[in-house]
């Protein structure tokens, strides 16, 4: 076979592979991503043992602790709809109430228990309009 043909072929081979090699982790990063859910999509179709992302506001005085563990509510953010949450690990330091969270875990009886360490904290936006004096 001529050398300039066998490296040709190579390079062909090269870069069959590394396109597939690239679909794979596209594909792999798109189907494997969850959507946050709400405290209302939660408590409506919840499934048992199934892992949810849940979003939502730290509903005013509910933080409290219990030993190592937080526990605290997540309402919608617009409506009333609220999910108590029990959740152990580190707490960001802009944790408060009114503040938007996404915690990762699973609903049982009625209080979302979250996964270790799985607490996020949103920053607020700040290109919000500003309340009016």
């Amino acid at each position: 076979m001529d050398p300039a043909r066998k490296r040709r072929a190579r390079l062909v081979v090269a870069l069959t592979v590394a396109v597939t090699l690239a679909g794979a982790l596209v594909y792999t990063s798109f189907s494997s991503s969850t959507e946050a859910s709400t405290p209302s999509q939660v408590m409506r179709a919840s499934e048992p043992g199934r892992s949810y992302e849940l979003t939502g506001k730290v509903v005013d005085g509910s933080v409290a602790r219990e030993g190592e563990a937080l526990r605290f509510r997540i309402r919608d953010r617009t409506g009333s709809a609220s999910v108590p949450v029990r959740y152990v690990g580190a707490v960001p330091d802009p944790f408060r109430e009114g503040r938007e969270v996404i915690v990762s875990g699973t609903l049982q009886a009625g209080t979302f228990v979250a996964e270790r360490d799985s607490l996020v904290t949103k920053c607020p936006s700040k290109f919000t309009k500003e309340q009016e004096r």
